[in-house]
């Protein structure tokens, strides 16, 4: 059987003597610092490895000198009002972080370890500490201060690039709507935009302008991503839309000017579209007339005056952009007094829900309205934003709305 605890346990030939360290040794060269001190702190006892550290010789120390003499002046006032009371109390304390200021008024950091021997009485006689070198310690802490430091200072300029960005976002996409809808006599009309995101840029838009001769035409749409390219074609399909209004307002002629402007400006690979709902109002004696063309937009929401709800029957339109020769589809309407007419994109009927297929829907934002009617634009705009909000982290798209009433005779 083999006596060997573990193999090559036994020493090579001629190192037999460097296994017989006397205890005396041990104490003298361990790898840390020794000492021994009464109970006011005087020392008594102190190992060759904690003198080197120091730089005194064991005539300056021994006797001469307490432990607090040894520290900072910092330290000192850390060893009187929390070290010295603590041994007093519990006996030991360990792993104190201290500086110890050598004989040639350097500063080294260590951590402290202390145990108070006691008699068979309980009565304390003597204090034993064990002292660390810290430095390689102290460098890794002051790299890892660093580190943060350097973390926090990127994470601070990331954060003021994000909310200049943010700004630049806000103003840009404040730019592809209109400040303000005008005022139209005999009408009410009121918008709002949601933001699902601060970071990005939309492509939902609306817009309403006077025609002359008691005419008005407005538009509702959301083109296809988002980000930059987005706004681009945003700011295209408005300027279009409203010159096309100019020079001949009808709506299914300005979704072909529509379409015909993005498929020259975007083709192949970079191919645009959006969906987009365009409509003419024509005041008549106590309301207006109403001729609506869809492009693959939602249906718009007619809210009556009796407490009835419905879409504008506008399915089969396809989306202004996707293809050279589209259809589009036309529906007349009359707004009375009483009478709202809501426009909205997707982002609210696709918005996140527990209940059914996880979407709001169709059917939901019907019933919604039915719930509604009748109220003004001004009411419509306030409940469908409630109704917005509620979604919360569900809303996914920006979302635009226009609502345009007339008020109850």
């Amino acid at each position: 059987m083999n006596d060997r605890p573990y193999p090559g346990a036994e020493p090579e030939p001629g190192q037999d003597g460097l296994l017989e360290d006397s205890a005396e040794d041990l104490y003298e060269n361990a790898p840390c610092g020794y000492l021994s001190t009464l109970l006011d702190g005087t020392i008594v006892k102190i190992n060759k490895t904690l003198l080197s550290w120091l730089g005194h010789s064991r005539d300056e120390v021994v006797g001469r000198m307490r432990l607090p003499d040894l520290l900072t002046v910092g330290g000192k006032l850390y060893h009187e009002t929390h070290i010295a009371p603590l041994l007093r109390m519990q006996g030991e304390i360990s792993g104190i972080a201290l500086e110890v200021r050598t004989a040639n008024g350097a500063r080294l950091p260590v951590l402290v370890t202390s145990v108070v021997k006691t008699a068979g009485d309980g009565r304390q006689l003597i204090i034993r500490t064990t002292v660390f070198d810290a430095r390689d310690r102290r460098a890794y802490e002051s790299e890892l201060l660093r580190a943060r430091h350097e973390a926090e200072e990127a994470w601070r300029i990331a954060e003021r690039d994000r909310e200049r960005l943010k700004s630049v976002l806000g103003t840009l996409q404040r730019s592809l709507l209109p400040p303000s809808l005008p005022e139209v006599p005999g009408l009410e009309a009121v918008a709002a935009y949601h933001a699902a995101s601060q970071d990005d840029l939309s492509g939902d838009f609306y817009d309403l302008f006077p025609l002359g001769g008691g005419r008005w035409c407005f538009f509702l749409g959301d083109v296809c991503g988002k980000g930059p390219e987005a706004a681009a074609v945003t700011s295209l399909t408005r300027s279009t839309l409203r010159a096309a209004a100019l020079h001949d307002p009808e709506p299914i002629s300005m979704l072909g000017t529509l379409n015909t402007a993005l498929q020259e400006r975007y083709t192949g690979d970079s191919s645009r579209y959006c969906t987009v709902v365009v409509g003419i109002l024509a005041a008549d004696r106590d309301g207006f007339s109403v001729t609506l063309a869809s492009g693959g937009h939602p249906p718009a929401l007619l809210l009556r005056a009796g407490g009835r709800a419905g879409y504008l029957p506008t399915t089969g339109g396809m989306p202004v952009g996707l293809l050279p020769s589209p259809s589009f589809v036309v529906v007349e309407a009359r707004l009375g007094p009483g009478d709202t007419l809501l426009l909205y994109t997707d982002g609210i009927t696709e918005a996140r829900t527990y209940t059914g297929d996880g979407r709001y829907g169709d059917e939901a934002l019907l019933a919604f309205a039915e719930r509604v009617a009748p109220a003004s634009a001004a009411a419509t705009i306030e409940a469908a934003t409630r109704l917005i909000e509620s979604f919360g982290a569900g809303l996914d798209d920006d979302t635009a709305l226009l609502a345009l009433g007339v008020p109850p005779a």
